[in-house]
């Protein structure tokens, strides 16, 4: 009896020796990322207040992490006792974002970074996660550290998942390393899904090392992984009945939700924040604020900086274009939700362009005046004149007014498209952009006979295909003669001639529109051979998923991959560093290609582009942002998205409109309205073709033309 008490009792000391041991002791809030992932991964937590009592309650040899609660306003704080218990016990410790630690420099104040994201400078993390590999860490606050052999260095470099031109010329500050036997972070990295670092894999890689490093255990699967923002959809699972339906709802849904129609309770917050439009971000409109009703326009969605907190900042910009977009996906909601409420919305963002700001007043509004009809670019630029902005405004607002049946803006819309065209060339042409200041003194007569050639499609091609389709409701030669010659001059060039902006998908994207509606106008070999040779262009770089992946393009590109570590995210950029880079674009190329492409396919009756169209309409619908953390993003689409990871992801060096980018116009806008089209099988150029605009054909080109009538 004697031994078997025996054996017992040492079968207990045993079993509890060994439960100490695999006690992993945690030090910070239980709402930590890492100690929700540790918990769900199985891992026994023995939770501790502080950082000096995790050292104590920790058994010899034990497994401790200390974190950052409190970050980035306030650092860890453990005391060279605890530092010296620690080493004495011979405990693995990870600590992270500390104040202070023994033999440890830190040269100054936190530094607060922006552009610089993680470099892997090790091989410790596995075949996966090679060196100069790159990791997101948003809005990041780094301990400057000297450090030997650190594992990953914070630096600014140029790259998609790689830093493509190395890191010798880079800052380069110690993010985690090994100091007195202890894993040490100079910035809190247990943050990584509440500050959306990415992408998710090169974290688990990064957690798994460091799991490893302090519990002895290998995690090769993960269990649970924390994430407060995904798509809508994994890329495989069966999608529900309502699926499109339900996009449409959150998607227009979204503008309300993230309070983008301005209140007069924060009209001051707007105007402050909007400034004169060269950098107008702000932070989030409080949920709790007011919301307006569309009759003093709308915001214009997120910048691409993620905060710590992972919230995103406003752009309070007020543009004339996202108006009429927004108008025009509010009222195809409401046709298609069968919900008039929207319509009323989509009412006021139009009237607000034409009546209740200064995008179509004072020389716009004055009939002498050579700018009269065109609509100013933004309330804070009202004199600059983009034919491209001019055109989905147009598009947006007839959009619109064919979905609440109405003809109230006829007039205005004859006015903007004669106004774009009367400051067309004679081959077609208009250019990027016009200034009011010029034109009036040059006149428009001028622009009407330059000999400009501007072969862009970004900035050209869909004032071409509001000239198409407003020929085809009046019959005016001019439109179809002038748009004629600069379609030709354009596929001529084509492709070493064009001059592309982001990459050449979004020129083709574009391209695609007024090549449709040609072939509805005149079904020739020629015509439906050049919309051919575009659309295929589009569908040989088009995913199994439906995404339309990126492409630079060669000769006169304006803005290609980024050259160097030092010009990273100084300049308008591409999503991609380098063509094959498995990204889609929704800011100005899928958003785009779907709504020319469902013009395309209708226009042509060709199964394969329907086809397209469908693969589009399922990609869109699954990778729309799901979130219940940050309502003002649930319903949204990023700008980027990477396809084979099926997350958010992208390079981020485009100043401004990076990876994270919304846009209540260009974006949100387009995907609703096709998504609206798409699931009602119908078309923009048959939606539209009841207009009564012809009616003020005459009167309105001897007004704007007079006795030089074309």
């Amino acid at each position: 009896m004697r031994k078997l008490l025996l054996a017992l009792l040492s079968t207990f000391l045993v079993l509890t020796s060994w439960s100490q041991r695999s006690t992993v002791v945690f030090s910070g809030s239980v709402t930590n990322d890492l100690y929700t992932m540790l918990q769900k991964q199985g891992f026994q937590l023995l939770h501790q207040p502080d950082p000096e009592t995790a050292i104590q309650a920790a058994s010899k040899g034990g497994s401790v992490f200390i974190v950052s609660d409190q970050y980035p306003a306030q650092r860890v704080q453990l005391s060279d006792l605890a530092q010296q218990l620690a080493k004495k016990k011979k405990l693995k410790v990870y600590i992270e974002y500390p104040e202070a630690l023994s033999g440890l420099t830190i040269t100054g104040d936190t530094l607060h970074t922006q552009l610089e994201r993680g470099v892997i400078t090790s091989t410790v993390f596995g075949a996966t996660l090679k060196p100069l590999s790159i990791l997101g860490i948003n809005d990041c606050y780094i301990l400057p550290t000297k450090a030997s052999n650190p594992l990953i260095i914070l630096g600014k470099v140029a790259g998609l998942n790689r830093a493509e031109y190395g890191i010798e010329d880079v800052d380069q500050i110690p993010l985690l390393f090994q100091h007195n036997g202890m894993l040490v972070a100079t910035t809190s990295l247990t943050n990584f899904a509440k500050g959306r670092y990415g992408p998710d894999a090169a974290w688990k890689a990064v957690w798994a090392y460091i799991i490893r490093s302090i519990t002895g255990k290998t995690i090769t699967d993960f269990a649970y992984w924390p994430s407060y923002i995904q798509p809508m959809y994994t890329k495989s699972e069966t999608l529900p009945a309502d699926a499109v339906s339900t996009s449409i709802r959150k998607g227009v849904d979204w503008f309300s939700n993230a309070r983008f129609f301005i209140h007069p309770d924060w009209k001051e917050n707007w105007v402050r924040y909007q400034g004169n439009g060269t950098m107008p971000v702000g932070p989030p409109v409080p949920q709790e604020n007011a919301l307006g009703n569309g009759m003093m326009g709308m915001l214009e969605g997120h910048a691409s900086r993620v905060n710590s907190d992972g919230r995103q900042q406003y752009r309070y910009w007020v543009r004339a274009d996202v108006q009429g977009e927004a108008a025009f996906a509010l009222a195809a909601a409401g046709n298609y939700l069968k919900e008039p409420a929207y319509f009323k919305t989509a009412s006021h963002l139009t009237d607000f362009i034409f009546y209740n700001s200064n995008l179509r007043a004072f020389e716009r509004n004055d009939k002498k005046s050579p700018t009269y009809g065109l609509i100013g670019w933004a309330q804070t630029h009202p004199y600059v004149y983009y034919g491209d902005d001019n055109a989905r405004a147009i598009l947006g607002i007839l959009g619109a007014s064919a979905y609440m049946q109405t003809d109230a803006w006829d007039q205005q819309m004859l006015e903007a498209i004669l106004a774009n065209f009367r400051t067309t060339g004679k081959f077609g042409f208009r250019s990027d952009r016009i200034e009011d200041k010029a034109i009036q003194q040059n006149g428009w007569q001028y622009y009407w006979n330059r000999e400009v050639v501007n072969p862009a499609p970004h900035f050209e091609s869909w004032m071409w295909a509001i000239y198409l389709w407003l020929y085809e409701k009046t019959g005016y030669q001019p439109l179809l003669d002038k748009t004629k010659t600069a379609i030709r001059m354009t596929m001529e060039a084509y492709p070493d001639k064009w001059i592309w902006t982001n990459g050449i998908q979004q020129e083709r994207a574009r391209m695609v529109l007024p090549l449709a509606w040609l072939v509805r106008l005149e079904n020739t070999e020629e015509h439906r051979r050049w919309l051919d040779i575009l659309v295929q262009e589009l569908l040989k770089n088009q995913d199994a998923s439906g995404a339309i992946r990126e492409e630079l393009g060669a000769g006169k590109g304006k803005f290609g991959k980024t050259r160097s570590n030092k010009e990273y995210g100084l300049h308008e950029a591409p999503l991609i560093f380098e063509n094959g880079d498995p990204i889609a674009d929704m800011l100005y190329t899928s958003n785009f290609a779907y709504f020319s492409l469902n013009e395309a396919a209708h226009a042509s009756g060709n199964a394969q582009y329907k086809e397209a169209v469908r693969k589009l309409s399922d990609f869109m619908t699954r990778i729309q942002v799901k979130s219940d953390r940050f309502k003002d993003l649930d319903g949204a689409w990023f700008r980027g998205f990477e396809y084979n990871r099926w997350e958010y992801w992208a390079s981020n060096a485009d100043v401004g409109w990076g990876a994270w980018n919304t846009l209540a116009g260009w974006t949100q806008s387009w995907i609703i309205a096709t998504q609206v089209m798409t699931a009602k099988d119908q078309n923009f150029w048959d939606l539209t073709r009841q207009t009564g605009i012809k009616k003020h054909m005459p009167a309105t080109l001897n007004l704007m033309f007079g006795k030089a009538q074309p």
